[in-house]
């Protein structure tokens, strides 16, 4: 096994380029997911487009086949081990191999102490947003140690570094991705398969709308960031897009805040 790595006299530019390379993103049909699947399709990467309802993939798989850029929809609910290791067999299968995972999809059904949640919450979070992606990646695994390594990178939250009121479960959860992403890189990192977690702060997106819609809420966190900024789901797709590429070939274990500030 080769462990030098060069860049020769690549451009750094060039060194985010996914030609030839196969993506899959969860939670891709919109948001976070959405932006980061369009931003690796533009750096010529084949994405797999991926959340749980066939329409809504198709939908966004088209829009990028518009703009000429290459995507397919797969539908999978990440808390159903069958269909995730149905999505990464079929990614194989349709394109020959798997080089990058985004572990975006994810759930939160409950708001409120952790005392007031069941078990059947406690269940559901840990199913989508911990074992399937874990799922996912072993799934690929043998995939992308044939191909020569692989890029895998989780987006956790900084829910998971510090715990914000009524969201305890799902900061247990994200606390957990971020540790398993440090276990992934540890054990895998021998086969050149890096993983790296980000942590974005407060995005306005559906699945945050209950907090960007609250004023109280809002003015709280924005007094508590460095930066005065709303942030959008665009703002973590460069993120996402570094860590996938090899710009980031020296990076893997990394838990980076995309955040604002907010946990300075």
């Amino acid at each position: 096994m080769n462990f030098i790595l060069t860049l020769n006299s690549m451009q750094i530019s060039e060194s985010f380029r996914l030609d030839s390379k196969v993506a899959i993103v969860t939670g891709a049909s919109k948001g976070i997911g959405k932006y980061i699947a369009l931003a690796l399709a533009q750096q010529g990467a084949q994405v797999v487009v991926s959340s749980r309802k066939q329409n809504a993939v198709d939908e966004v798989a088209q829009e990028f086949n518009n703009q000429g850029l290459k995507a397919v929809g797969m539908a999978c609910h990440m808390g159903d081990g069958e269909q995730v290791k149905a999505l990464a067999k079929n990614t194989i299968s349709e394109f020959g191999g798997i080089d990058i995972i985004v572990n975006n999809a994810a759930a939160n059904p409950v708001f409120g102490p952790v005392e007031t949640a069941g078990d059947d919450a406690f269940d559901k979070i840990m199913e989508v947003n911990v074992k399937g992606p874990l799922n996912l990646a072993k799934s690929a695994l043998e995939s992308m140690k044939s191909r020569g390594g692989g890029a895998i990178v989780n987006i956790s939250s900084i829910e998971g570094i510090t715990p914000g009121q009524g969201l305890g479960l799902y900061s247990v959860s994200k606390a957990a991705m971020i540790q398993l992403t440090k276990v992934m890189a540890r054990e895998w990192g021998p086969n050149n398969i890096r993983a790296n977690a980000i942590c974005p702060g407060l995005i306005e997106t559906k699945f945050s709308e209950a907090l960007t819609s609250n004023e109280k809420i809002l003015k709280m966190v924005m007094m508590k960031q460095a930066l005065p900024l709303l942030a959008q789901p665009e703002d973590i797709a460069g993120l996402a897009l570094y860590l996938a590429s090899d710009a980031s070939r020296f990076t893997t274990g990394s838990v980076i805040t995309a955040d604002g500030g907010y946990t300075i």
